[in-house]
């Protein structure tokens, strides 16, 4: 837990993933087009990739990607954050964090 609390604190917006995943993809690409850049990691390329996994599930992400932190807070998986993009808070959470500017 530890370990995914300390990358989830690197940046503004903090982005577990797995190369291959589609909904994975599909999150990433929400955040680029809303102008933020995330850090991204693909947890099928991290050598301690399952620990990592197993974490995140622990959290209550099932599955276990994508899983979304923003200001370091554990914001939920891709059925969450397209909820919050739609009625309109994501971009508030993104601003207040300091990934948006405008």
């Amino acid at each position: 837990m530890d370990r995914v609390a300390k990358l989830a604190s690197q940046k503004a917006v903090v982005i577990f993933s797995k190369s291959s995943c589609g909904m994975c993809h599909a999150i990433k690409r929400l955040f680029y087009e809303l102008g933020v850049g995330p850090a991204i990691y693909e947890v099928d390329e991290e050598s301690r990739g399952k620990e990592i996994e197993w974490c995140l599930m622990r959290l209550g992400c099932n599955p276990s990607v994508p899983a979304v932190f923003i200001g370091g807070k554990f914001v939920g998986s891709a059925n969450t954050v397209m909820t919050l993009h739609l009625n309109g808070s994501l971009k508030k959470m993104l601003r207040d964090a300091g990934a948006l500017w405008l």
